[in-house]
């Protein structure tokens, strides 16, 4: 750990209020190395640089804590995790959370789980496959406190693709970059449809960088129809309007 400059990224969770103790910024180490080690394997990341990794990765995941109260909430699912996140920093973090990582590529599966056997996480699970069919099984369907995802992806699309995850009462939160209100005027109708509600935008700069992030929280105020997630493909292709 002499390496690695633990103080630059202390200060970054000074920002969140967030304090970790000495065993959890070990396992963000490990976690970063095991992101490069694995990196020269497969493509997981643009972004290596230790500060970079730091600030866009992990600073940023946990950056959920200014859209919502994580104290509450229990049962969390990563909607296209892709190299874990936001979901092993914000399990890492918060180990109250029961999450489980979703992710079409069985490549950055096996990552994860190298992952989470490495640093001895516990009630943290990976599902392999497409978000639009573990929606229609039983066992996930509406049955999660909130979902997450930094996917890029048309939040209408995403919508789709994640709010049938979300209990009634609970909570979706994309994470999306830059200015977003053409995107979110034109996936209000999608969001009704699918049974959420709009509650609010968190309008953010990332600290020390010159990124705009934006939290989009959406209620889930009631189920959404059986039809949807539509087959694959089709929220993509075929945005609600």
């Amino acid at each position: 750990m002499e390496k690695y400059n633990i103080q630059y990224f202390e200060e970054g969770l000074s920002h969140l209020e967030i304090k970790l103790s000495g065993r959890q910024i070990e396992q963000f180490i490990r976690y970063y190395e095991m992101l490069i080690e694995w990196n020269k394997l497969m493509n997981l990341t643009g972004i290596t640089e230790y500060e970079d990794v730091i600030n866009k990765h992990f600073i940023d995941s946990l950056s959920l804590v200014k859209a919502t109260d994580l104290a509450g909430i229990s049962s969390v699912i990563d909607i296209g995790t892709g190299a874990g996140f936001p979901g092993i920093p914000l399990k890492i973090a918060f180990p109250h959370l029961n999450i489980v990582l979703l992710d079409s590529l069985n490549k950055r599966i096996n990552f994860l789980n190298a992952v989470i056997e490495e640093l001895g996480l516990e009630n943290i699970r990976t599902i392999h496959g497409r978000a639009e069919e573990f929606a229609q099984k039983e066992e996930y369907r509406e049955c999660f406190d909130l979902c997450v995802s930094r996917a890029v992806a048309n939040l209408s699309s995403l919508t789709e693709y994640c709010l049938p995850y979300v209990k009634e009462g609970g909570k979706f939160i994309p994470y999306k970059s830059g200015k977003i209100d053409e995107e979110l005027a034109n996936s209000k109708n999608a969001i009704f449809i699918l049974g959420g509600k709009l509650e609010k935008e968190v309008e953010f700069e990332l600290p020390r960088t010159d990124m705009s992030r934006n939290l989009v929280v959406i209620e889930k105020v009631k189920k959404t129809p059986k039809k949807y997630p539509r087959k694959a493909g089709l929220p993509t292709k075929s945005p609600i309007e």
